[in-house]
């Protein structure tokens, strides 16, 4: 994983990176016939991003008509470059890094043929010229394209789960340097952390597992005027499928917009729990949620789902 990993950094790390070289190197790793690989070019207020989609087919997978589950992994942040402002691969980049990193790895075991049971989409976008935003305690990337933008092109109807990686550097929250773990998040609830994922996620990283608090605010849209710790979970506004956030941390507040400041095997972590939650989730061995639980809390309490939108007053409004 780790090859992949710095292939995929070095190709980020370049004022002319975008889709078209992302496709092609990840094309090279298929010696048969080619993956399934989307480019889309989308402008915004800012500028523009390249949003990459690919598809690994499962054995059972609903691809070839099967009924095997399908994840969904996501690579969320504003950009890989803050150019011309900032020079370099920023701290922001390692979400899509590790997204990509994961379809490589898993493009290369489909063509040696270690083909998974269910379907594995992968979905992140591509841009070394994104703007920076104020934020505290550090500054944030922004991007070209808006949150709901993003979750059209990234988050799909046939993804049956979703893990959602992220630089998660910019707080005093998360004093750990790695990944961590976030409770999941289905259809504005909040629930308990997965022990499925918390077993995979040891095993992979060989340490004690460190999870972190999540909020409401965190679990709602952008736009609504709340603080959220960042856009790890933003995903969860767009599906009702379940949501995990896995953050990419560090033990102080690092801007996303740094540069000099990923670490490869941080990232390569990530990128390898996504691999491995990709073998489970899709052989049913490995759940997001307990769903009997989900159900429980929906006859007791109702539908959260209002917490998917901007609100009430903010829609009526039209803010």
């Amino acid at each position: 994983m780790l090859k992949h990993v710095l292939d995929v950094v070095d190709l980020l790390d370049s004022p002319h990176a975008d889709g078209g070289t992302v496709a092609k190197y990840l094309e090279g790793l298929f010696a048969s016939t080619a993956p399934s690989i989307r480019i889309e070019t989308v402008e915004g207020e800012s500028g523009s991003t390249d949003f990459v989609r690919v598809l690994i087919p499962g054995r059972h997978g609903k691809a070839s008509g099967g009924t095997a589950p399908t994840l969904g992994i996501v690579g969320r942040l504003g950009g890989v470059g803050a150019r011309p402002e900032i020079v370099g691969f920023t701290s922001d980049g390692d979400g899509a890094a590790a997204a990509l990193a994961a379809a490589a790895k898993l493009l290369a075991m489909h063509d040696r043929g270690d083909v998974l049971e269910g379907d594995v989409l992968i979905a992140t976008h591509v841009c070394p010229d994104a703007p920076t935003r104020p934020h505290e305690p550090v500054a944030f990337m922004d991007s070209p394209v808006d949150i709901a933008t993003m979750n059209a092109h990234e988050v799909t109807p046939e993804m049956d789960a979703v893990v959602s990686i992220d630089t998660t550097k910019g707080n005093s929250i998360i004093n750990h340097r790695g990944v961590a773990l976030s409770p999941t998040v289905k259809a504005g609830y909040i629930l308990r952390v997965s022990d499925d994922l918390v077993r995979l996620l040891g095993v992979v990283s060989g340490e004690p597992v460190v999870t972190y608090p999540i909020t409401m605010q965190d679990i709602t849209p952008y736009g609504n005027g709340v603080y959220h710790i960042n856009s790890i979970l933003q995903p969860a506004t767009a599906t009702d499928a379940p949501v995990v956030g896995l953050a990419i941390t560090a033990a102080t507040p690092v801007p996303g917009c740094a540069t000099g400041a990923s670490h490869e095997g941080d990232i390569a972590t990530a990128a390898r729990f996504a691999v491995e939650l990709a073998k489970d989730f899709g052989a049913g061995r490995a759940a997001l949620h307990d769903d009997d639980e989900y159900r429980t809390l929906l006859g007791l309490y109702g539908s959260m789902a209002h917490l998917q939108t901007l609100g009430t007053n903010l829609e009526t409004t039209g803010a």
